[in-house]
């Protein structure tokens, strides 16, 4: 029996999400989207998760982007919906942009850990994503033009954001895939560790994070975010702003404390 396209396991404050169709390359499913736009608008008001952690089943692939057969057809019209997930995946815009972290205001840090092939809309939910760890042979790719298509879940905004242009362009316009080193070097990944470490990695990153006080992380991913691109005096205007907020939680006094106390500080969040 084939199980949910989308696995979900908590570990102290850590969402593990689990992209879970490892025979299909875990390409994206009208389910999958649907699935993982779901577990992201719950964990986006649970306040006991702190970090998400996103990776794929298996150790080919991360994501290899829309499934070819079945989602990409059914949003060019080539293919009828057949069920639920076809259905909301139609009728719902905000599944697209909430499956890849956009037009969607996620507050809490999202680590990637890329155990294969990372293509297309995979590589652009990466992009989405604030820490990358990934195997050595890994690759990334946004190989759609060379099926007549763009991009649509955030590339053309993003990559130019994230990596040198000229880079940006080489992987937007030609269409081809880079390694893990090649990727590390452009900047578009944090880390390239051995296969069977990539995962271990990135949950000692998200427990690391899950140990700092929630709310100013949640502040330091919303102002880095939303200051992009703005000038630089409006960025110290949010910078002001969430200082304001920050500065008046009990977790702010808490820090300091427990830091002179010489112990671990106990945060809540407020």
């Amino acid at each position: 029996m084939i199980g949910p396209h989308l696995l979900s396991e908590r570990h102290d404050g850590v969402l593990l999400l689990t992209l879970n169709r490892p025979a299909a390359r875990n390409a994206i499913s009208p389910e999958l989207a649907c699935r993982l736009a779901d577990a992201l608008l719950d964990a986006a008001a649970d306040d006991a998760v702190r970090v998400v952690v996103l990776t794929g089943a298996g150790d080919r692939a991360f994501c290899s982007g829309g499934d070819l057969a079945l989602t990409l057809p059914l949003m060019t019209g080539a293919r009828a919906p057949a069920d639920e997930w076809d259905h909301r995946l139609l009728t719902d815009p905000g599944i697209i942009d909430r499956s890849a972290l956009r037009r969607f205001a996620f507050d809490k840090p999202v680590i990637a850990a890329i155990n294969g092939a990372c293509l297309a809309g995979g590589m652009e939910t990466v992009l989405a994503t604030d820490i990358r760890v990934a195997a050595p042979h890994a690759s990334f790719g946004l190989p759609e033009v060379k099926r007549a298509l763009i991009p649509f879940a955030g590339s053309l905004a993003r990559l130019p954001r994230q990596v040198a242009h000229c880079h940006a362009m080489e992987l937007l316009l030609l269409g081809d895939s880079v390694g893990a080193e090649e990727a590390l070097r452009m900047g578009l990944i944090n880390r390239v560790v051995p296969a069977d470490q990539v995962l271990p990695t990135a949950m000692d990153f998200a427990r690391r994070i899950a140990a700092n006080g929630p709310a100013a992380i949640r502040a330091v991913k919303r102002i880095v975010r939303d200051g992009s691109g703005l000038p630089l005096g409006a960025g110290y205007d949010l910078e002001d702003a969430a200082k304001a907020v920050i500065m008046a939680t009990e977790d702010a006094r808490e820090g300091p404390l427990a830091f002179m106390q010489k112990r671990a500080p106990v945060y809540r969040g407020r």
